[in-house]
């Protein structure tokens, strides 16, 4: 059936760009796509394109790349597409100029269950904080960031072992389904947006605001469980990250991708390192042990902690650093 909408999207990393793949392959017009600017990047910063560029490039679609979006001319050029529903999937904040712009309104489509895990990071915060399921929302903007009133929320359950990386695939392959339902609801004029005051449970929220630097060191002082969710939820990216300094002062810097729990009282002071220099590093915490599975020192390569030992050899006595 033909569709008779005109969409302007909004958006930029591959989430975004599996949704707009999405929206095409359900048959919807998609007029316009806005994007980031093209800017260099890697060791020979070369122009990378984003991935809803390539996308749109694929697909032959009008693209727009405003390095500011309250640019009149980006707004007079926006305007000429005469877009009636704009979609946002991970993009930057728009202007009220911007999403109150189509006859439809705009929508977000956000990873989580809103009104929990508003901010940048929802994915990771999920896991960081131990929660056993989370989801999709697609709501409205409005004047406050992820407070619109909601249109669709969609569930998925965590699993104990899960990484940011998988739930994030997971919720991605998801947001092609939960994106195009609300498209027909809105054309369809078949929506009860809800306040997100109505959703919300009676336990405190929890942001998910922009991790920071300081934010992936891991304090190796709480218990087993709580590093655990710390090293998965932010594994591949960001990664956690430590130091190790020998009783000489050697010092090694690693990011932590994986690792599993020894539950035990460990005979040796939290944050020390134990290790057979071939198969396995761990290290001490008051109820057990993290082993360290997966890790990448400074200047090398990610590889399994049977690889690591091979190349660096962790003699003598170890411990953290930023414990």
């Amino acid at each position: 059936m033909e569709k008779k909408i005109k969409i302007a999207y909004f958006g930029t990393p591959e989430f975004a760009a599996l949704q707009l793949e999405a929206i095409l392959k359900a048959g919807y017009e998609v007029a316009v796509v806005v994007t980031m600017p093209d800017k260099p990047a890697g060791r020979g910063r070369k122009i990378q394109y984003s991935d809803v560029k390539e996308t749109a490039l694929k697909h032959g679609l009008p693209l727009l790349q405003p390095e500011k979006l309250k640019d009149p001319v980006f707004l007079e050029q926006l305007a000429a597409y005469q877009a009636d529903l704009f979609i946002v999937v991970a993009f930057r904040m728009l202007p009220a100029v911007v999403w109150q712009m189509p006859k439809l309104g705009t929508f977000n489509l956000h990873a989580s269950l809103l009104p929990q895990y508003r901010g940048a990071a929802p994915i990771n915060f999920a896991i960081i904080n131990g929660e056993t399921e989370t989801g999709l929302t697609t709501f409205f903007l409005n004047e406050e960031i992820d407070k619109g009133a909601v249109i669709m929320r969609e569930k998925v359950a965590i699993r104990p072992d899960e990484t940011a990386g998988e739930l994030h695939d997971e919720l991605m392959i998801l947001g092609n389904t939960v994106v195009v339902e609300t498209i027909k609801k809105i054309e369809n004029g078949k929506v009860k947006a809800l306040p997100q005051e109505e959703l919300a449970e009676s336990t405190a929220l929890k942001p998910a605001p922009k991790i920071t630097k300081e934010f992936c060191n891991v304090d190796w002082h709480q218990d087993c469980q709580t590093v655990y969710n710390h090293i998965r939820g932010l594994s591949p990216y960001p990664a956690a990250h430590t130091r190790l300094q020998s009783d000489y002062g050697e010092t090694i810097d690693l990011k932590i991708y994986a690792s599993e729990v020894e539950h035990c009282l460990p005979q040796v002071p939290v944050g020390n390192v134990v290790t057979d220099n071939k198969k396995y590093v761990k290290i001490a915490l008051k109820d057990g042990f993290i082993h360290l599975t997966a890790v990448q020192q400074a200047g090398k390569k990610a590889m399994p902690i049977a690889d690591f030992l091979r190349g660096t050899a962790l003699n003598g006595t170890w411990k953290t650093l930023n414990e």
